[in-house]
């Protein structure tokens, strides 16, 4: 029986006790005897944006044989779009761009944004989004509609206000925020926050939702949009026979039924060997390809051809006046060029991924392994409940603990993004208190990938460095939990 009648309760004595709990965590990382000499310089991650992964040797030889080569921009781009090509087909073309928000920002003002010019009064346009994870990236970009969702991301970013999140609202444009059936948004965290639970998530029901929204808003509707991020603790735990999320194939459909686009935000993802547009029907899905890809920071667009134009228009690449089929030029979005650098590695990363995607996939079955066997070995009390899948997709290993909370009064803490931004995501947090980068651990899910430090120059999983981190996360929740008077 646990000594708290209400789960706030257990946040607050959890936020009381962050002190002890980072003392512990630092006894137990010299307890684990994690290499003073690696402390700090590796991370469960290599998708954190703050602090990118390192560059394979392949990467890194690309991007220094055609810096010292005299290329035009313009020809490196067609290089990118004829790999696309070869693998999704002939109707499908491609923009690079500095950073995958940026593709976001350049997608969406291309395809959903009311036009600017011409006479009269503009007209406003929405776009609907799923309630799921990382809202604040696809679902950021027009005012929150209802109204209750008005404030969803007051709190998310290191800015607040004008200058944070909500400066990304775009002109004229509204987000349809629709709940997933199936869903649970339970209060959670010590900065105490509704949070997407979304393992749950029923993707019948929930197109039946979406589809009344659509029909309701039918008149401003201009797209649809969702994460790429096929596992069970993104809401994507359903296939279909092809092994692609039966709710994104859904989302598909039922904007094709309105003949409008449907914008897959993948940052997170690989091209070609993730998430597939050509088998779920998406028309355009934006990468980072810093984060799973392994090039050098910035993002890429993929989509069709029709929808492509106006986003290459934008980017300055579509063509010369006069009449040309390319071009590396001035135009809306110039401020998002990725530069030569990010173009050759991006070229080196998508080849790899075309011609040997073994090198990406092979690391993630090495890492699931290691994360099975440490989590086989948690406190007994908390094992009930925790899910486990690979995903090649972000080259990470999901770790899902919502339903610690199904057959008990409380269950392994769950964190907020808020509590992220705050600074009180002891999942987190207390990592970095341990001499390990922290991996993404808020809303009951754990993403850890390779990369931050546990890849060798070749792309090589460094075991020994993984499972010191690996370690080190299942002793912090361990400690977190006795605090929670879990166990």
């Amino acid at each position: 029986m646990s000594k708290f009648k209400y789960k706030y309760q257990m946040y607050k004595h959890l936020h009381a006790n962050i002190p002890n709990i980072y003392a512990e965590a630092k006894e137990a990382a010299e307890e684990l005897q994690i290499p003073a000499e690696i402390k700090g310089k590796f991370g469960l991650t290599g998708a954190i944006s703050g602090c990118p992964a390192p560059l394979r040797d392949d990467i890194l030889e690309a991007e220094e044989r055609g810096s010292k080569e005299v290329i035009p921009l313009a020809k490196l781009v067609d290089e990118i779009r004829d790999i696309v090509k070869d693998v999704y087909g002939d109707e499908w073309d491609a923009a690079p761009t500095s950073t995958c928000e940026a593709a976001l920002w350049t997608t969406f003002d291309s395809l959903f944004t009311p036009p600017m010019q011409g006479r009269g009064d503009n007209y406003r346009a929405r776009y609907i989004a799923p309630y799921e994870k990382h809202l604040h990236h696809q679902g950021a970009y027009g005012r929150p509609f209802p109204g209750r969702f008005k404030d969803i991301f007051a709190d998310r970013g290191s800015t607040s206000g004008e200058l944070g999140f909500y400066g990304k609202r775009q002109n004229n444009l509204d987000t349809v925020i629709v709940p997933l059936a199936g869903a649970k948004y339970e209060c959670h965290g010590i900065k105490y926050h509704p949070v997407p639970l979304l393992v749950g998530v029923d993707p019948d029901e929930s197109i039946d939702r979406l589809a009344e929204h659509a029909e309701i808003h039918a008149p401003n509707l201009t797209g649809f949009t969702s994460l790429g991020y096929s596992s069970p603790g993104y809401g994507y735990g359903v296939k279909d026979e092809s092994g692609e999320p039966l709710l994104s194939r859904y989302i598909a459909d039922l904007a094709h039924s309105y003949d409008l686009p449907y914008v897959v935000d993948n940052a997170w993802g690989l091209p070609f060997v993730g998430y597939d547009p050509t088998k779920t029907g998406a028309d355009v899905v934006v990468y980072a390809m810093d984060k799973a890809t392994g090039s050098a920071t910035s993002g890429l667009i993929i989509g069709r051809e029709e929808l492509m134009v106006p986003i290459r228009r934008a980017l300055g690449m579509h063509g010369d006046r006069y009449g040309t089929t390319a071009s590396y030029g001035k135009a809306a979005y110039v401020t998002f060029d990725p530069g030569k650098e990010a173009l050759l590695t991006q070229i080196q990363a998508l080849k790899v991924l075309r011609d040997k995607p073994e090198l990406l996939t092979k690391p993630v079955d090495d890492l699931y392994e290691i994360v099975k066997e440490e989590f086989d070995k948690i406190n007994p009390q908390l094992k009930e409940g925790i899910i486990i899948n690979k995903v090649y997709n972000s080259t990470a290993v999901e770790v899902n603990y919502e339903g610690t909370w199904a057959k008990r009064e409380l269950g392994i803490p769950i964190f907020s993004i808020e509590d992220m931004y705050a600074g009180t995501n002891i999942f987190q947090t207390g990592l970095g208190a341990m001499g390990v980068i922290p991996t993404v651990a808020y809303d009951g899910n754990i993403y850890i990938s390779t990369g931050l430090g546990t890849i060798d120059d070749k792309g090589n999983l460094l075991k020994d460095v993984v499972r010191y981190g690996v370690k080190a996360l299942v002793k912090l929740i361990e400690i977190t939990c006795k605090y929670a008077d879990i166990i």
